[in-house]
């Protein structure tokens, strides 16, 4: 499929999905604190006028019109559809009455069973110089187990990693633009799937994702006029989680776009841990919050997360060999190694 006959098969959700969103974004900006949907900056130290929160029930609505629209409801989409509308409630809820976080990850594992339950996973995963990693040998009530515990734990991982990112306007938006393009590109590359036509479902939701996002980013950076609050970020990762493993396999693609995000959130559980601190306590020691403490502006944190994530997004669709991936992977290890000890080294400015 070349350029052109993409352009002619995929503008119209492109421009759809976006337009909406922005009608539903200007819309919520009225309306919202007529319904007294804002946030609480006193409750974070902010010394600043609430503005809008709950942005992601724009980002969800325009999604859920979109998909209707322009994607067939078969099993799979139906499946996700279930899945992500949970997770969407969940976050709203959390966002008003500051649930346990017990019991938000309890309805995120139920999420990621739905997906289970409607046949969405992975099989099997290739490693470079292992092979592939099967998960269909165990075979426990029609469903592989597996590939069950696989997807469970990767859309749990990816849903919360989006989440830890919120914490600077324009960071989840942004990201999840980038994501859903990427994972759009390599749906419909010519030369890596043997049905192209089976893709198709994935290629439209990705794209409506991104366009999606790629609205709300335009209010929520660089300075943020709403707020998606967990509403959003948990529903765009649980979607970006599920793109990854929906019609084969993308998750090495999905890690190298979510590389820093992930690896991020994986030293801050860590960090937690080791010092005895429950690992779902928020603190102010993300990467970007150590950034704008050595005196990067948020704009400028934004700019460098959205480089980097494009950076190696551009390599997910340009280096198509599992071989190529693993030693981008490596490259994205190493350059957050750098980052840490450069954060350790220098002090901070603030």
């Amino acid at each position: 499929m070349n350029l052109q006959n993409i352009f002619l098969q995929f503008w119209q959700p492109a421009i759809f999905s976006f337009v909406l969103a922005v009608a539903l974004i200007v819309v919520a900006l009225k309306l919202f604190p007529k319904l007294k949907l804002m946030d609480r900056p006193h409750k974070y130290g902010l010394d600043r006028a609430p503005i809008p929160y709950y942005g992601g029930l724009t980002i969800y609505f325009a999604f859920l019109i979109s998909l209707f629209v322009f994607v067939p409801l078969e099993k799979h989409v139906i499946g996700l559809l279930i899945g992500s509308s949970m997770i969407m409630v969940l976050g709203f809820f959390d966002d008003l009455f500051s649930l346990s976080p017990w019991f938000r990850l309890g309805v995120q594992f139920l999420a990621a069973i739905v997906l289970v339950i409607f046949g969405i996973g992975i099989l099997s995963i290739k490693l470079p110089f292992i092979g592939a990693i099967n998960f269909d040998q165990i075979l426990l009530g029609g469903v592989y187990l597996g590939s069950a515990l696989f997807t469970v734990l990767w859309v749990m991982t990816i849903l919360n990693t989006m989440n830890f990112v919120d914490g600077v306007s324009g960071l989840v938006s942004g990201v999840t633009f980038v994501a859903g393009l990427t994972i759009f590109l390599l749906s419909v590359h010519p030369s890596l799937h043997e049905n192209p036509q089976a893709q198709l479902p994935v290629a439209l939701i990705a794209l409506i994702i991104s366009m999606v996002s790629l609205a709300f980013l335009l209010f929520d950076f660089p300075a943020a006029k709403i707020l998606m609050g967990d509403t959003g970020s948990t529903f765009l990762g649980f979607m970006l989680a599920s793109l990854a493993i929906f019609s084969g396999g993308k998750v090495a693609t999905a890690f190298l776009v979510l590389g820093i995000p992930i690896l991020d959130m994986i030293w801050v559980i860590l960090r937690r841990t080791m010092s005895g601190k429950k690992f779902w306590q928020g603190d102010l020691m993300h990467l970007h919050h150590r950034l704008l403490n050595l005196g990067f502006s948020r704009k400028k944190v934004v700019l460098i997360y959205l480089f980097v994530t494009a950076l190696f997004g551009f390599s997910a669709v340009a280096l198509v060999s599992t071989q190529q991936k693993f030693f981008m992977i490596i490259a994205l290890g190493v350059l957050m190694l750098l980052l840490a000890v450069a954060l350790v080294v220098v002090p901070n400015k603030k």
